[in-house]
């Protein structure tokens, strides 16, 4: 009988232990639900948005962080002071100023400021050809991939849904900072300091002035500041998107005939002071057709730069119209240029002696005809983006 009470007391144990363990995956899985977010930018109608004056209560918001995570005014109770940084990830203003954000959390944690860094721009509202000091957009899945290049020590909240926080607090352009005191009254907005290069020894002096004088329970000496950057991308101004959409659609769009010279002097690139992309693609090839799309947006984000993408068709020359049929539905308003010689071969020794022939195949070319960048097959779209904006010709900043 003992033995049968010690079993059963034995099989009750392991299964709560088992339901137990139930339980917490499902409590796990449930909470795990709650923080995930998937973002919805939104079409939403003209407002007014005034920036929020000194002496202002901080209007409460619901932001989900690039992990997923909502953050509220109350997750910042605790602090004595709080700064809530407008800023983005596309505009060279406020790539400039990520490092001096990153430095402020690093000497101002321990004496009791917050900060939590806020984008609020629509994805909607933003052009290709306005990001040509970047690599990224201001959607919620490019600020995480920001986030994880900067190492980001601070939380970055998305509002491009509906932009309801930043229409409350009024941005102007990114980076725009407010300073809240430990009651949460708007003690200072405006410019983190005067010198955006980063290289120029700045070090956000106006922002830490006003933060150390609230902390010390002192008057803002300057409390109201101008800003300077990008321009807030709110989703109602699309009226200049849509009419940028068709300039780039009217565009004419030419396929010109280029033999072997005229291919070797493309990969030279001594006939101009520009980074130069060249893509070698054809009709017939899967590939090709694919990621041709991803070069006509990568020429519209730098092409006002000392930047330009150069399409050569590897088709036969009797399909040129097939050719120029494709290039016409992609909108492919560039340098469009077809193989004219017969033997395949000479384009591939022309474009560059260690290529096999497979295609697609890109090559990045500095002006000399140094080349940064090739590859045989498709592309790594963000790979190729970040090697431009990198490259000494072009730049983050301004």
């Amino acid at each position: 009988m003992a033995n049968n009470n010690l079993f059963f007391l034995y099989s009750t144990l392991q299964i709560m232990k088992t339901l137990f363990s139930i339980i917490m995956i499902l409590v796990g899985a449930f909470c795990q639900a709650q923080t995930k977010f998937t973002a919805r930018p939104q079409a939403i109608p003209h407002q007014e948005t005034p920036t929020l004056t000194i002496g202002s209560k901080a209007p409460d918001f619901r932001l989900p962080n690039y992990d997923g995570k909502f953050y509220s005014l109350k997750d910042f109770a605790s602090a004595k002071v709080l700064l809530i940084v407008f800023t983005c990830t596309h505009c060279p203003t406020a790539q400039a100023y990520e490092d001096r954000i990153k430095k402020i959390v690093t000497d101002y944690k321990s004496k009791g400021v917050a900060v939590v860094a806020i984008s609020p721009n629509s994805p909607n509202g933003l052009l290709l050809e306005e990001l040509g000091y970047t690599d990224l957009n201001d959607d919620f899945d490019n600020m995480k991939v920001r986030v994880k290049e900067k190492q980001f020590n601070f939380p970055y909240l998305y509002d491009g849904d509906t932009e309801a926080a930043s229409i409350k607090y009024g941005p102007v352009a990114t980076p725009h900072a407010f300073v809240f005191d430990s009651q949460r009254i708007l003690r200072y907005n405006g410019r983190l300091d005067a010198i955006e290069n980063p290289s120029k020894g700045a070090n956000a002096e106006d922002l830490r002035r006003a933060l150390d004088e609230v902390l010390a329970a002192k008057e803002v000496t300057t409390p109201v500041t101008k800003t300077f950057g990008c321009s807030i991308k709110w989703a109602w101004k699309t009226e200049y998107n849509e009419k940028n959409e068709k300039n780039w659609q009217s565009r004419p769009v030419t396929l010109q005939e280029i033999d072997t010279e005229g291919i070797k002097k493309l990969v030279k690139n001594d006939d101009s002071d520009k980074l130069r992309l060249i893509n070698v693609w054809a009709t017939w090839c899967g590939p090709c057709v694919m990621e041709y799309p991803d070069f006509l947006d990568i020429h519209r984000m730098y092409g006002a730069r000392d930047f330009e993408f150069v399409s050569v068709s590897a088709d036969k020359l009797e399909k040129k119209e097939k050719a120029l049929k494709f290039l016409k539905e992609k909108h492919s308003g560039v340098k469009n240029y077809i193989f004219k010689d017969e033997d395949i071969y000479k384009l591939i020794e022309a474009i560059d002696p260690k290529w096999n022939g497979a295609l697609p195949y890109t090559l990045l070319v500095e002006p000399g005809g140094k080349v940064v960048y090739g590859i045989q097959g498709s592309i790594d779209n963000q790979k190729i983006k970040r090697m431009i904006v990198d490259h000494p010709k072009i730049g983050r900043y301004f």
